[in-house]
């Protein structure tokens, strides 16, 4: 899929991926191309600026933790971020309907 597809979506597709748990950055990209059958195969920096911008914005918290070893950045859905998900899904459940209306496929 086209990253430009995607422009003004990644942030709601983050949030909705880390709504199910804390995730780090390299969980995020493969929950999204899990979810996505392959479709979504993002790359980190393309992520990681969305997850600066979350949490910028109060939508997801983030701390460091160490497995294997190994820092890593773990993120998280604030109750802040699950009401803009909320918000989001519903914003794209009207424009999915205005579209197929308008496109003949709703």
């Amino acid at each position: 899929m086209k990253l430009e597809v995607l422009r003004g979506r990644l942030d709601s597709l983050v949030l909705a991926v880390l709504e199910d748990g804390p995730l780090h950055g390299y969980g995020i990209i493969a929950a999204l191309r899990s979810r996505s059958g392959g479709a979504l195969d993002l790359p980190s920096g393309t992520i990681y600026p969305a997850l600066r911008r979350l949490e910028r914005a109060g939508f997801v918290d983030s701390k460091w933790s160490e497995v294997d070893g190994r820092k890593r950045r773990t993120y998280s859905l604030t109750p802040r971020g699950r009401t803009e998900l909320t918000s989001e899904r519903d914003t794209w459940r009207e424009f999915a309907s205005i579209v197929g209306g308008v496109l003949g496929t709703g």
